[in-house]
């Protein structure tokens, strides 16, 4: 279960969102979509029907579904590794209780958690399986988790792309549904409900793109050959042959498309 997917440094992960956290939400159409989904998973549960009902939002950022989510719980906590996230987060009025902390080290007690919605923030973790063991940790018996994540084929367009320019990626690492299935059993976890689906995003031009992915503060994060140019290539220069092999994969509508492969995932406590 200690097993490392990839190596991620937690505080330059931190610095990234907290540093795009206050234009975040104009750049995150994708994000809002895949979160929209997962609630509607999620049974309707207003406050009033039990006064003891707590949820947890995993990786709040800049809390944009914790005004939705507090009408399901009495008590509402949102987690983000980020502060600059959380700072935006207060500014929602939700009411709930933010905490900074790492979801591979969840700083609350044993069956704290009625549910967690965590939508688009494990897959930034090193240990899955770690991450998914302290959600069942936190987790009431007969709790419920409610996830999405990345998948491996994510932002293929552009990572085929990048390899014309000069051979290296360029696009953060995810799991395979088979890795996220071998974390999950890590984790004690039998029986996930999981649901794939590939989004597509259409641009009129790349650099639309590759501002949404710098806005949200998740470019290049956790792909080792994204750090350095090859020689003779300048900044310019690569970014018009990026843009010259990305074409071959405009629509005939005239519309680039940027393809995403999400996971939805439902996971309960036995009693």
């Amino acid at each position: 279960m200690a097993e490392r997917f990839q190596t991620v440094d937690k505080a330059q992960l931190a610095r990234r969102f907290g540093a795009a956290a206050r234009h975040y939400d104009a750049h995150a159409r994708f994000q809002q979509e895949v979160g929209q989904a997962l609630l509607e998973l999620m049974p309707d549960r207003p406050v009033g029907t039990d006064l003891t009902v707590s949820g947890l939002d995993l990786g709040c950022g800049t809390g944009f579904f914790l005004p939705t989510l507090a009408t399901r719980c009495a008590e509402l906590t949102g987690l983000d590794l980020a502060p600059g996230m959380l700072e935006q987060a207060a500014l929602r009025g939700s009411g709930a209780r933010l905490v900074c902390g790492d979801a591979e080290q969840l700083p609350f007690a044993d069956n704290a958690f009625d549910w967690v919605f965590s939508s688009l923030a494990l897959q930034w973790c090193e240990r899955p399986a770690q991450a998914f063991a302290e959600l069942l940790r936190v987790v009431k018996p007969g709790g419920q988790i409610f996830f999405a994540t990345l998948l491996d084929d994510s932002l293929w367009q552009l990572r085929a792309a990048w390899q014309q320019v000069d051979g290296r990626a360029h696009v953060n690492r995810f799991l395979s549904l088979p890795q996220l299935e071998q974390a999950l059993a890590a984790a004690g976890i039998s029986a996930p409900e999981l649901r794939c689906i590939t989004w597509e995003l259409a641009y009129l031009e790349l650099p639309q793109l590759l501002r949404d992915l710098k806005g949200i503060g998740a470019n290049q994060i956790n792909d080792e050959g994204a750090r350095s140019a090859p020689a003779g290539l300048s900044g310019r220069a690569r970014l018009q042959r990026l843009a010259q092999a990305y074409e071959a994969f405009r629509q005939p509508d005239g519309q680039l498309v940027a393809s995403y492969r999400v996971c939805l995932g439902h996971l309960g406590k036995p009693c």
